[in-house]
């Protein structure tokens, strides 16, 4: 089992860990992950592990058997032996467009309140597929309202709930193609406002910002047709 770090703290930018294992691939293993890998559309994180006077690339970060995360390096070379006490770096710039694109894709699921079947996240823009048969009537009305819940400053924060209680409150499932993942007796939901206030609150194991003013003004891109039922809509950093 990997240690999720970045769930604890998603601003951490540095710390420490130790391998555990290597993979036939090249792939490191370590005690603790500060690296999120690849899951629910958002990106593995990239950076560098150091230890003594060595120091190595990590291109990217996957999902391991069970709960072990495994970072890949960008060459699979000069790796640390198992037992090896590292420092990890986050590619921090990186990591944090991730979470202000993550935490704005929320939001868009909020202005059109519509099934969503998909979602991808990039360091400058995402988008989400919603299962609608008709593209949204004003992009301009969408994206005001959008940037105004943005302009809100509304606290992001993370609770947890039963499985039971999730199959009871089947309306927080807002994507249809990823389902929470099960088996730990309990679900991560994201706040995203406070009580009264609450703007959204879903299933998500992935990073936010801590407030949505962080994200910055965005801008609604393309809206493609993908199927008989399905909309696709893209969403840009500005």
């Amino acid at each position: 089992m990997t240690e999720m770090l970045f769930r604890t703290d998603a601003y951490a930018r540095k710390a420490q860990g130790r391998v555990t294992a290597l993979t036939d691939e090249g792939g490191i293993i370590l005690d603790a992950s500060l690296f999120y890998p690849t899951s629910g559309g958002q990106p593995g994180d990239s950076g560098k592990l150091r230890w003594g006077n060595h120091e190595i690339d990590i291109a990217t970060t996957q999902k391991g058997d069970g709960d072990k995360i495994i970072l890949i390096p960008a060459e699979p070379a000069g790796l640390p032996p198992v037992g090896q006490a590292v420092t990890q770096v986050l590619n921090w710039d990186r990591r944090f467009r991730h979470m202000r694109v993550h935490t704005a894709l929320h939001l868009l699921s909020v202005v059109i309140p519509q099934p969503v079947s998909g979602g991808a996240i990039t360091a400058v823009k995402g988008r989400l597929d919603f299962d609608m048969p008709d593209a949204p009537g004003d992009k301009a009305a969408l994206e005001a309202d959008l940037n105004r819940l943005i302009a809100c400053d509304m606290a992001i924060t993370e609770e947890w709930i039963s499985e039971d209680a999730l199959d009871a409150q089947p309306s927080l499932v807002k994507t249809m193609s990823v389902q929470p993942p099960r088996g730990a007796g309990k679900i991560r939901l994201v706040r995203i406002g406070v009580g009264a206030e609450t703007a959204d609150l879903q299933p998500c194991g992935g990073t936010h910002v801590a407030k949505t003013s962080e994200i910055g003004k965005v801008r609604l891109g393309k809206i493609e047709k993908k199927g008989r039922q399905n909309r696709r809509v893209y969403l840009h950093l500005e």
